[in-house]
């Protein structure tokens, strides 16, 4: 007599199902490159920095972080350019680039790996943060931005 059920559910073994492991609470690193559109590759590889922190993955860490200094002080110089030549159409040529081409830049060097990491390490359903502070920490510093160019902008005014 066999003890297989025979009106049991058909079964099969599957090799191919990844088991992922549980996952620290991190940010969605496809929406945090989304976001960078508004708040710049800072924004993304500041919260892609603490994500690469979170699952232990310390060089991907620096190198995010790499890229956010980098990125600030091409932000910088784009401020004192644009203060040293301020009706220039080169210099809002460089600006617009600068803006799209180092999201572009960003993401494709290291932004687009970490959402593969986190699919390929955790799957689709990871523990995930919440998106308040980080927006209202990217407005306050936007706004703060702005402010700094206005008091430049306003200082060289002044000097000339």
């Amino acid at each position: 007599m066999s003890s297989v059920n025979p009106y049991a559910p058909p079964s099969a073994e599957i090799a191919d199902v990844a088991v992922h492991e549980a996952s620290p609470a991190l940010w969605n690193p496809n929406a945090a490159a989304c976001w960078s559109l508004i708040f710049s590759p800072v924004f993304g590889g500041i919260l892609h920095m603490k994500n690469w922190q979170a699952m232990g993955r310390p060089e991907e860490a620096a190198s995010s972080r790499n890229w956010v200094i980098g990125t600030l002080l091409v932000l910088v110089a784009t401020i004192v350019m644009a203060v040293v030549l301020p009706d220039s159409k080169f210099m809002d040529l460089l600006s617009r680039f600068f803006g799209f081409g180092t999201l572009i830049a960003w993401y494709y060097a290291i932004g687009k790996s970490q959402n593969a990491a986190v699919l390929a390490r955790y799957g689709k359903d990871y523990a995930r943060k919440g998106w308040g502070k980080p927006l209202s920490l990217a407005v306050l510093a936007l706004i703060g931005f702005l402010v700094l160019a206005v008091i430049i902008g306003g200082a060289a005014a002044a000097l000339a």
